[in-house]
């Protein structure tokens, strides 16, 4: 496929425009070798991507509000070592802390192994129109 033929494809599916955005991002927003270490995963390559505060989401819808109930990946020091959490876990405590990494690849292992049953892809629209999560 050629750069227009990505392009072109990027602009007809807003998980794969959105995760060229965030791949493009600057280094200072978003740690470079965890987005690309993501990316390389089928499982979160076809969830919808956010990056916040340094740290990287993932919606199962592309529209706001997000559906904020997958695991998300965050820095701890300096991209050396991340930290991934359930920021809206079902238990109603608001934040779960699953475990910490000490790669962008543990990270994503990990993440990916803490996906609930019926996890995605991600969807075009917003979270009411998603199954609940079991």
């Amino acid at each position: 496929m050629d750069d227009s033929s990505t392009s072109r494809a990027a602009t007809e599916d807003p998980v794969a425009a959105q995760w060229q955005l965030v791949r493009e991002m600057n280094e200072n927003r978003i740690d470079k070798h965890l987005v690309e270490a993501a990316y390389a995963n089928p499982a979160l390559r076809s969830l919808f991507p956010m990056v916040s505060h340094g740290s990287l989401q993932f919606s199962r819808c592309t529209r706001y509000p997000w559906s904020q109930d997958l695991p998300s990946i965050f820095p701890l020091a300096a991209g050396e070592r991340f930290c991934v959490l359930r920021l809206h876990e079902p238990r109603g405590s608001g934040r779960e802390r699953i475990a910490g990494a000490f790669t962008a690849e543990e990270a994503v292992e990990i993440a990916v192994a803490h996906l609930p049953a019926g996890w995605g892809p991600a969807v075009d629209g917003k979270p009411d129109i998603l199954e609940p999560l079991s």
